[in-house]
């Protein structure tokens, strides 16, 4: 009989990815996977695609302002606790592992009412509310930071970093030139700003486009829709809205990466050595956690950091030549973390919450 394991998260990429990285590793240890997400997210498209069993649920967004939706989420979150336990108490896992989202608050009371171990993952430096409220039904909560462990309540908070696609670590630099069509005479600079793209780095950008292919070859992912006719006559300069499987390439090949402090994104740059100038999300648009996050990397010495106010073009380019003059020191920092086999460490925790449950018996 196989052992069996239900993973869930969702809403957004950053709350699946690490849960697809966890994929090939739970397979070849002889897990049967079966996942939880919502009915509407990102995440069924990615995890049925991934060849999994999914169950969809009721789910609603928990919100720290009034809003009138909170009124009509509170039934949706309650509707996805029944259903939860439902097929929880159908399957029988022997373990369950969250990686955010609100989703996974519903499976997480789901968890406790059918008595299955429930571990958690954490991306950011601090918890955001639907870790929050499921935290305390988990048995252990990995976090992506070190620092990030005395913010998890009642001891439960473990450092593990976060778990990485095995497909990144296949790239090929050849390759991800000859995409982008760039020769071998100059380093390649990364620029992404997240799926739907960074306005602010965008246009920081455009500013001295030019500028920067004298030193590197430059590509860019703008972000869908954000496309940019007036840079086409840029010889050394490409641009793309986005890509998927290239994008393993795209990482081989480059020096230096451009990116806002998503944490998934920037543990894979970490977990690939590849010196990193961030742009994190300003308070205005976020609660403060990608600001967390690149302050966490520059400390570290893998980063260096330009806050979105104080971001333009002379700053990016003084920046970026920099970091890359510098390079060996922060690719050494990020080969001596021992942060880098989230994997490894995710499912350890894992199999020792298992493990506890059977001893207790």
């Amino acid at each position: 009989m196989s052992k069996k394991i239900i993973l869930t998260g969702g809403g957004t990429a950053g709350h699946v990815t690490p849960n697809l990285a966890l994929l090939p590793r739970l397979r070849k240890d002889g897990w049967d996977i079966v996942y939880i997400g919502s009915k509407t997210g990102i995440e069924k498209e990615l995890i049925e695609g991934a060849g999994v069993k999914y169950y969809p649920i009721s789910s609603g967004k928990l919100r720290r302002y009034f809003d009138w939706k909170n009124f009509s989420d509170i039934f949706r979150v309650i509707a996805g606790i029944f259903q939860a336990i439902v097929i929880i108490a159908k399957e029988r896992p022997k373990v369950i592992f969250s990686k955010g989202g609100f989703v996974a608050v519903p499976v997480a009371v789901g968890a406790f009412l059918n008595r299955v171990p429930f571990v958690a993952h954490e991306s950011d430096m601090t918890p955001g509310l639907a870790n929050k409220l499921a935290a305390p039904f988990a048995k252990k909560v990995c976090t992506t930071f070190p620092e990030a462990v005395e913010c998890i309540k009642g001891g439960k908070g473990v450092y593990t970093g976060t778990p990485i696609r095995e497909e990144l670590f296949k790239g090929s630099a050849q390759m991800g030139r000859e995409f982008c069509g760039f020769g071998d005479k100059k380093p390649v600079l990364l620029i992404m700003g997240g799926s739907l793209g960074s306005v602010v780095i965008n246009d920081a950008v455009k500013e001295v486009a030019e500028e920067l292919t004298d030193t590197f070859y430059v590509v860019h992912l703008r972000g869908k829709g954000n496309l940019d006719s007036s840079l086409e006559h840029i010889k050394d300069y490409r641009q793309f809205e986005y890509v998927n499987k290239e994008l393993r390439d795209l990482l081989a090949a480059s020096d230096v990466v451009l990116s806002r402090a998503g944490a998934n994104a920037i543990s894979e740059f970490m977990a690939l050595n590849k010196p990193m100038l961030l742009v994190p999300l300003s308070k205005r648009a976020s609660r403060g956690d990608q600001i967390l996050n690149a302050n966490s990397f520059k400390a570290q010495g893998f980063a260096e950091v330009i806050e979105e106010e104080e971001l333009d073009g002379k700053t990016l380019v003084n920046k970026v030549n920099m970091l890359y003059n510098n390079r060996e020191k922060y690719i050494n920092a990020m080969k001596n973390s021992g942060g880098a086999d989230g994997v490894s460490a995710v499912l350890r925790e894992i199999e020792n919450a298992v493990k506890n449950k059977e001893d207790k018996k």
